[in-house]
């Protein structure tokens, strides 16, 4: 009898340990919810801070054409309800923002058990994911892109080239440690060569992916979460994005392409004046002076004495010029190149001499 009553305990025991059909479900259902409402409450902060964004950027304009003194009645009336709506939208962050602290709370305080450990959405949700918060000082934030970039080229070029959203979804959860700032940095980079090589074509293409990763950084910092963690929240809502989400992303790639322009220009000007520079140095006179700089500074006569070579109406126009200045004049001449006296200094004498006489 003891042997069976020993067993009928444990069974017992076994039973009240091992949850009902019932109670599991019910569990299940609840961390579903759980997990949708913190899904709900980061779609919808995300989505304020992107109209906030928004209004603030029309506030701007607005703003700029009232100092522009294009004032007017329907202006001000569009100023004040878009300051309204700023005003709103910065109440709603502060409320989103606060409510996903809540959540993170009581998130922390959910009991681990067998459907949690077991159930692979809720071990990787986005909001289990901290982010690195280790300062870094220039220095290494220089020499860890360089690495990465070394490192990880060729992948990074190859997500630049692809167009689709499942591709680019699939590439990445193939390679989650192309999620980063770097990769972002770098495909702006790569944008920019295209466009100083005049392939517009690839710069917009690669442009594209950029942001796709500015977004999916944007969202992360959005949520206070790794980026890796999140990546394919961001394709789920793309792919099945309203207009305003589409038209934000649109507008994004083409302030992009515009920067990537500018920063193009401006990188050919600066290796156009390195070139003129090389080539400044490389005509330097014994003196170090320009011959181009000097031509361009001396009186219209003796300007013209060098262009027909003759050296008489050089002489001439020299003797025309007051005695100092004449001088001045000759000695740029032979610094820069301009004028190579035969018999060096004597030359330079004889000049002098007959300037006096």
């Amino acid at each position: 009898m003891d042997s069976l009553e020993k067993m009928s305990r444990e069974q017992h025991q076994s039973l009240r340990r091992r949850p009902s059909t019932a109670a599991s479900t019910a569990r299940l259902e609840r961390m579903a919810e759980f997990q949708q409402r913190g899904e709900d409450l980061e779609n919808n902060s995300a989505e304020c801070k992107r109209l906030l964004e928004q209004a603030q950027g029309r506030l701007r304009e607005l703003k700029e054409g009232r100092k522009e003194g294009e004032e007017d009645e329907e202006r001000e009336a569009e100023l004040k309800k878009v300051q309204a709506e700023v005003k709103k939208l910065k109440k709603d962050e502060k409320a989103f923002e606060k409510m996903i602290e809540e959540y993170q709370r009581e998130e922390k305080k959910q009991p681990w058990n067998v459907d949690t450990i077991s159930k692979e959405g809720f071990s990787k949700s986005v909001l289990n994911i901290k982010p690195v918060t280790k300062e870094e000082t220039e220095e290494e934030k220089v020499e860890k892109h360089k690495t990465f970039v070394e490192k990880h080229a060729e992948e990074i070029k190859h997500f630049g080239m692809l167009r689709r959203w499942d591709d680019s979804q699939k590439y990445l959860s193939d390679n989650p440690h192309l999620v980063c700032e770097e990769t972002a940095n770098c495909l702006i980079v790569i944008c920019i060569d295209f466009e100083i090589d005049e392939k517009h074509a690839l710069m917009e293409q690669v442009a594209h992916q950029a942001i796709v990763m500015q977004f999916i950084l944007d969202l992360a910092r959005t949520l206070k979460v790794d980026p890796r963690g999140c990546f394919r929240k961001f394709f789920s809502k793309i792919k099945t994005a309203d207009k305003p989400y589409q038209d934000a992303f649109n507008h994004e790639l083409e302030l992009l392409k515009e920067r990537v322009c500018s920063c193009a220009q401006i990188r050919m000007e600066s290796a156009m004046k390195e070139v003129e520079e090389e080539e400044r140095q490389k005509r330097l006179g014994p003196g170090g002076l320009d011959p181009v700089e000097v031509y361009e500074s001396l009186p219209k006569e003796i300007q013209r004495s060098f262009d027909e070579k003759n050296i008489q109406m050089l002489q001439e126009a020299i003797n025309k010029l007051d005695l100092e200045e004449g001088r001045y004049h000759l000695r740029r001449c032979i610094d820069s190149g301009l004028w190579v006296p035969d018999s060096g200094e004597g030359d330079e004498e004889d000049e002098e001499d007959e300037e006096e006489g």
